[in-house]
């Protein structure tokens, strides 16, 4: 972090935010700032060149490489696995050249894949057999629709009235920040981004920072291949969303909530941007809400496609139009964190859960799961499976119950899971029947719920080649601050892909300590987490792996 250049952007405050202008810029530049853009910016902000260029550099859609870019196809886990996108650059090279042709990781279609995105929509199913009329301005189904199970509906219980919202916020208001503060930790509600931090403790050492200016981030970076749990809130239950950064303002001091959502999720964008005009028509946000004396605004800021945005000092890094780079903590963000504010970072699904909790109580949340991993969760299940979609379930619930029941099997073979995203456990079939979808149960075993997003990886599906897959985009997507993660992801792609289709073979105790190298010294979970995957896939498929392991 740059405290300079922070300080120097909250000049601008986060109406205008250096980021937002470098997209815009972007945009009109047919992909990429122009030089004479960003040269006007850095002397707006009072920031070199140099800044201006090392920013933009870090984002698919910023970046030089993305000038000319027409049509973006998905490269994430869930479409490799389904086998789907072979089919979907075929024909899209037949009416793109080669250049004009990009990459999006991934568009949170990963429950029917063949996902690409054109002209600012997402498309996926079997929309690509119409390419043609899509590009003769014909309209054409997008798909994107998923089922909803849940067998506890905390979260995908109906909020979508604004007269509900309403009569809520105001008997939260009316109980005041401190009440609402106790309700949240005696629900001893845990983090859904992955890392499981007690959302109560957060709110309130936000709470305890004494500041003139306060932000609530909802972080919606859903960046792992095969979630889009966040997706489904964003897009069918907003009101969930807005109302829980509503009551983290109230707890806390705040008066802006920052919503960072995908770039991916175009729809997304609309749909919150449609929900919080809707709330200021009803004047149920802005100024004195409900004649309360609390002011608080919201701000949506479009990313623009870099996973390391999903930590929550690069997200904010990131809209301060700094390279989205990993901060060293402390201080933590509650401390200092936009514009070197007090600020408060949770993701969708986290701040969705407060709105049940004011509404039913903190007992009556924490009598759901178990002892350490409280409520229930949300789970994405891709296309593999026969009842592709989300499901809700309490905490503790078995993860075979998920799979067999809720998610009716699987549509053809399969030897693993890859459960949590990229950095997430590899769990083989085998093992389904001795875990549970809490936090402690995974960690127990080995392997990590995170955002509990579900990826089938095939039996016939090469373990060499996933894990190469892996370590292509953990090295992709590397901020590059830290060495050991930097340098590491790439020499263990380099490795991967050698064995994967030149049938050399990767010396496996050089290959061990690169993975030690990444865990230990890595200084975000990025590089530390993706040795977790490779170790799984080590202990579980040895047979296979020994082809390529000497």
């Amino acid at each position: 972090m740059s405290r300079n250049l922070s300080a120097l952007s909250s000049r601008k405050g986060l109406q205008r935010n250096l980021f937002e202008q470098m997209g815009l810029a972007a945009i009109a530049a047919d992909g990429t700032p122009a030089p004479e853009d960003l040269a006007r910016l850095a002397d707006e902000f009072l920031i070199g060149d140099a800044n201006t260029y090392g920013s933009i550099t870090a984002y698919d859609f910023m970046k030089p490489e993305n000038r000319g870019k027409q049509i973006y196809i998905c490269n994430g886990s869930a479409c490799l696995c389904a086998g789907t996108q072979e089919k979907i650059n075929e024909i899209v090279k037949q009416h793109f050249e080669e250049s004009a042709i990009g990459h999006m990781t991934c568009l949170g279609r990963c429950h029917e894949s063949s996902s690409f995105h054109y002209q600012g929509k997402n498309y996926s199913g079997n929309s690509i057999d119409q390419l043609e009329n899509l590009l003769k301005k014909e309209e054409v189904v997008q798909n994107g629709h998923y089922g909803v199970s849940a067998a506890y509906p905390l979260l995908t219980e109906s909020f979508n009235d604004v007269k509900e919202f309403k009569a809520l916020l105001y008997t939260a208001l009316q109980s005041g920040p401190e009440k609402l503060l106790d309700e949240i930790k005696i629900s001893q509600i845990r983090g859904r981004g992955g890392a499981g931090f007690p959302m109560g403790i957060k709110w309130e050492g936000c709470r305890n920072e004494i500041s003139n200016e306060k932000f609530i981030i909802c972080n919606a970076d859903e960046g792992d291949p095969g979630a889009f749990s966040d997706r489904y809130l964003l897009e069918e239950r907003p009101l969930s969303v807005l109302f829980g950064m509503l009551i983290a303002g109230i707890c806390t001091g705040a008066n802006w909530g920052v919503l960072f959502i995908r770039a991916e999720y175009p729809e997304a964008v609309h749909t919150v941007e449609e929900t919080i005009r809707q709330l200021l028509a009803n004047k149920l946000i802005g100024e004195d809400i409900l004649g309360s004396g609390f002011t608080f605004n919201f701000k949506v800021i479009k990313a623009q496609g870099a996973y390391i945005c999903g930590e929550e000092t690069a997200l904010i890094n990131a809209i301060e139009g700094q390279r989205p780079e990993v901060r060293t903590r402390p201080p933590f963000p509650t401390q200092q964190g936009l514009f070197l504010k007090p600020t408060v970072v949770n993701n969708v699904e986290t701040l969705a859960a407060a709105k049940w909790i004011v509404q039913h109580g903190g007992s009556a949340y924490a009598r759901l799961g178990t002892e350490k991993s409280r409520g229930t969760k949300l789970v994405s299940l891709d296309g593999i499976f026969n009842r592709p979609g989300i499901v809700e379930v309490e905490m503790g619930t078995p993860l075979e119950k998920v799979i067999y029941e809720l998610g009716g099997g699987f549509r053809k073979p399969v030897k693993a899971l890859h459960i949590g995203g990229p950095l997430g456990g590899i769990v083989p079939v085998e093992k389904i029947s001795s875990l549970t979808v809490d936090f402690e149960s995974f960690a127990a075993e080995g392997f990590l719920l995170g955002h509990a997003s579900i990826v089938c990886i095939p039996s016939d599906f090469p373990m060499i080649k996933y894990l190469e897959h892996l370590f292509q985009f953990a090295a992709f997507e590397s901020c590059g601050k830290c060495f050991p993660c930097r340098l590491g992801t790439k020499r263990a792609h380099e490795m991967l892909h050698a064995a994967a289709h030149d049938m050399k073979t990767v010396n496996r105790e050089l290959f061990m300590d690169l993975l030690n190298t990444l865990q230990q010294g890595s200084l975000c979970a990025h590089g530390g987490g993706i040795p977790l995957p490779a170790r799984n896939a080590l202990m579980y498929f040895v047979d296979e792996l020994n082809l390529h392991f000497n």
